[in-house]
C-alpha cells in the first residue's frame, strides 16, 4: 500500500558552464545554493518539444467518452484519479501553447468533470466510484467504478481536486459551457468531506476501504501531501480543523537534515518535493516553520534537487552512469523484482517502488526516473537543463520517444530478461511505459518554469488562498489582493 501511495532542458557549452557553477556549490558543502540562473534561451525548442510530447500522452490516451486517464500506457491499465488531475491541469497548457484549441480543452474538461460529478458514491464495496466526495485510487477505464481491492485514496483525490480547481480557474469566461465547468468544479470540491477522513487533530487518513474503514495511518509532513492539507483547510463546507497544519508539521524537525551539502526538509524521493508545487506557488510565502528556518518550500525543493545531484556525484553504491548530469531518484518502475550479480556483488532490483536518495535503505537500486529531474526544472534549471540534454543525447530513442521520456531506466542492470521493460546491450534497462503521474509534473513544471501559467492561475483560487492562510502562510503574493 505504502509503495503504491508513494508513486506514487543552453547550448551544450553554456549548459556545461552553468552546471559547473552548480556542482561547485554542491561540492562546497556550505548548505547554501546559488540564486536561480535561467537556462540559455536557445534551449526553448528542446523544452517545447519535450513538453508537447509529454502533453500528447494525455490527449491520446484519455478516454474521450468519460475523460478517464490510464495509470500507465501503452500497457493496458485502469484509470488513476491522480493522472486525471494532472490531465485537467495539462489541458490549459495545451491551449496556451497552441497544441489544442480552447474549445477542445473545454469539451474534454467538461466531459471529465461531468463524469466525476455523476459517478456513483456510497459505502458499498462494488459498483461505486467513491464515497464522501473522495474517489477510489483506481477506476475501470470504461465504467469508472472501483476495481479490485483498491482504496479510497485521500492523496489521489487531492491531486484530482487540484486539477479540478485548475479547470475552474482557467475556464473563466461567461460562455455557458465554461460556466458549467466552474459549477461542476465547485460541486466536486465542496462535497469532499475532509473532516470525515481526519482524526481529532486534523490528520487525514491515507485511505479507506469498505470492509476495514479508515486507515490508521494519517498524512503528516514532510511529503507530497502538502496540497492535501491546503485543500482540506480551504474547504468552505467540510474543512479540516484549525490545528491541522500544525499537526501535519509537528514531525518536521525529524526531517530537517544536512545531507550532501544541503540543509533542508528531507524526503528521499524527489516527487515529494514536486507535486504540491505544480499548483501552489511557494516562492516567498512562509508558514511558521519555514519562517523560523529563514527559508520557504520553493527554496527547500531547490536544495533537495541540489542534494540529489550531489548524491549522484558521490554515488555511494557504485551504480553506473550516476553523476552531475544523470540523477533523479524517485518513485518509478524498475527492472525487478529479481537479484543478480553486479560488479562482483549480489544486488537486488525492484519493480515499482518509492525509490529515493540515501542508499539501499531508500530503495536506490540504480534506477533513475526522468520525471525526477525534469519536474525540478523550476527549482534549479541550471542543473536540470544539462541533465535533460544528457539523457536525450546519451540514450536516444531508448529513453526519449513518442511521448517524451519513458518512466525509468537503469544503466546498471546486468540481466537480459527483466519482468518488464527491455534491455539494450551496453546501455542497460529501459521501461516501455509512460506513467500519468510522471507526465503530469513534467508538463506542469516545465510550464511553470517557462511562463508561471499554473502558478498564476491558482494564486487566484479562493480555496488555495484560504487553505494557505488558515495554515499560517504569510508574505509574498498572499499579501496582495487576489
Amino acid at each position: 500500500m505504502m509503495k503504491r501511495l508513494w508513486r506514487r532542458t543552453a547550448a551544450l557549452a553554456l549548459a556545461a558552464v552553468l552546471f559547473g557553477l552548480g556542482a561547485a556549490a554542491c561540492a562546497g558543502g556550505s548548505g547554501a545554493v546559488p540564486a536561480v540562473v535561467p537556462a540559455a534561451p536557445d534551449t526553448s525548442a528542446v523544452l517545447d518539444e519535450l513538453e508537447h510530447r509529454s502533453f500528447q500522452w494525455f490527449w491520446v490516451y484519455a478516454n474521450p467518452v468519460n475523460g478517464l486517464v490510464p495509470d500507465r500506457a501503452p500497457s493496458r491499465s485502469n484509470s488513476s484519479i491522480a493522472a486525471v488531475g494532472f490531465a485537467l491541469t495539462a489541458y490549459p497548457v495545451g491551449v496556451e501553447r497552441g497544441w489544442i484549441t480552447r474549445a477542445q480543452a473545454l469539451a474534454r474538461t467538461r466531459t471529465t468533470l461531468r463524469f466525476f460529478h455523476d459517478a456513483p458514491q456510497g459505502p458499498e464495496a462494488t459498483g461505486m466510484s467513491g464515497y464522501h466526495g473522495f474517489y477510489y485510487h483506481f477506476l475501470d477505464m470504461v465504467n469508472g467504478q472501483r476495481v479490485d481491492n483498491t482504496e479510497l485514496s485521500t492523496i489521489d483525490t487531492a491531486l484530482l481536486m487540484a486539477g479540478v480547481l485548475t479547470a475552474a480557474s482557467y475556464f473563466d469566461r461567461s460562455d455557458p459551457l465554461e460556466a458549467e465547468v466552474r459549477a461542476l468544479a465547485d460541486d466536486l470540491y465542496t462535497r469532499v468531506d475532509w473532516a470525515w477522513a481526519a482524526d481529532a487533530n486534523g490528520l487525514v487518513a491515507m485511505g479507506w476501504k469498505p470492509d476495514t474503514g479508515l486507515y490508521p495511518a494519517g498524512w503528516r509532513g514532510y511529503n507530497e501531501a502538502m496540497i492535501l492539507v491546503v485543500l482540506g483547510l480551504g474547504s468552505p463546507t467540510h474543512p479540516l480543523p484549525d490545528g491541522a497544519w500544525a499537526a501535519w508539521a509537528a514531525s518536521y524537525e525529524l526531517s530537517w537534515k544536512s545531507e550532501y551539502g544541503q540543509t533542508h526538509l528531507s524526503f528521499p524521493p524527489l516527487f515529494g518535493h514536486q507535486y504540491s508545487h505544480v499548483w501552489v506557488d511557494f516562492r516567498g510565502i512562509q508558514d511558521p516553520y519555514m519562517k523560523s528556518k529563514g527559508s520557504d518550500y520553493f527554496q527547500n525543493s531547490r536544495a533537495a534537487t541540489y542534494a540529489q545531484q550531489a548524491y549522484a556525484i558521490a554515488d555511494p553504491l557504485g551504480w553506473k552512469d550516476y553523476g552531475a548530469t544523470l540523477f533523479g531518484i524517485t518513485a518509478c518502475d524498475g527492472p525487478g523484482p529479481l537479484s543478480a550479480t553486479y560488479e562482483g556483488q549480489s544486488r537486488s532490483w525492484l519493480g515499482y517502488a518509492g525509490r529515493g536518495m540515501g542508499g539501499a535503505r531508500t530503495y536506490d537500486d540504480g534506477t533513475l526516473a526522468p520525471t525526477g529531474v525534469v519536474a525540478s526544472i523550476a527549482f534549479a534549471p541550471e542543473i536540470v537543463v544539462p541533465a535533460i540534454l544528457q539523457m536525450q543525447r546519451r540514450y536516444g530513442a531508448n529513453l526519449y520517444s513518442t511521448y517524451g521520456f519513458v518512466d525509468a531506466f537503469n544503466p546498471s542492470f546486468p540481466g537480459s530478461s527483466p519482468p518488464q521493460g527491455r534491455v539494450v546491450a551496453g546501455l542497460g534497462w529501459f521501461d516501455t511505459d509512460y506513467l500519468g503521474i510522471d507526465q503530469g509534473p513534467i508538463v506542469a513544471m516545465l510550464e511553470n518554469y517557462r511562463s508561471d501559467l499554473l502558478w498564476r492561475l491558482l494564486r487566484g483560487s479562493a480555496p488555495i488562498r484560504a487553505g494557505l492562510t488558515r495554515a499560517g502562510f504569510t508574505g509574498g503574493w498572499l499579501a496582495a489582493t487576489p
